[in-house]
């Protein structure tokens, strides 16, 4: 498993609205909508066969449970490529949302317009906005890797999501993820 890191994307980007199947429930969501009244807006690219993502499921599960009652839309979208990779199809996706228990949408981008614009890179990959969607924080969720033996915490994540939640710019200084690449579809 090849580690890539994610694109340091300025700060300020703003969030580029999309349209996108949801593999639990089959609807079709919209950014504008899941965020809307929040005060800020996690969009977090993963997949289903990335053992990076794997290792972190239950640190995503937990935060979802931690921030539910908060100003907060949590977001995850799959990019890859399933003719390469069909564990990441939306079936299996949906399988992988319920054994995980994921509460927050997991969309399928299917063209991978969404991952290319916002210059995702890896799984897992974080953007996280304010309640504008002006991206105020990309960087990693926490220090632990697969085999690393740090605790999965969501350390830095959190502190981003606590400041935004709490009317304060988080820090400059960010790390960024790491993971699998996204498997982009030969054009």
């Amino acid at each position: 498993m090849a580690l890539k890191e994610s694109v340091m994307i300025p700060l300020g980007f703003e969030a580029v609205d999309f349209e996108l199947p949801d593999s639990v429930s089959g609807k079709v969501m919209r950014l504008s909508e899941l965020s809307q009244g929040k005060k800020a807006t996690l969009i977090m690219f993963i997949c289903n066969h990335c053992p990076y993502v794997k290792h972190l499921n239950s640190g995503f599960v937990a935060l979802a449970q931690d921030y539910a009652d908060s100003s907060l839309a949590i977001i995850a979208i799959s990019s890859n490529d399933v003719d390469k990779y069909p564990q990441d199809a939306p079936d299996k996706m949906k399988q992988t949302a319920m054994a995980e228990g994921y509460t927050f949408p997991y969309l399928y981008d299917e063209t991978q317009e969404v991952a290319r614009a916002y210059q995702a890179a890896c799984t897992p990959d974080f953007y996280l906005f304010d309640k504008d969607l002006r991206c105020r924080y990309r960087g990693q969720f926490d220090g632990a890797r697969p085999g690393n033996n740090e605790p999965i915490t969501g350390r830095d994540l959190r502190q981003a999501i606590d400041d935004l939640l709490a009317d304060t710019m988080p820090s400059e200084v960010q790390t960024p993820s790491a993971g699998c690449s996204i498997k982009w579809k030969v054009q």
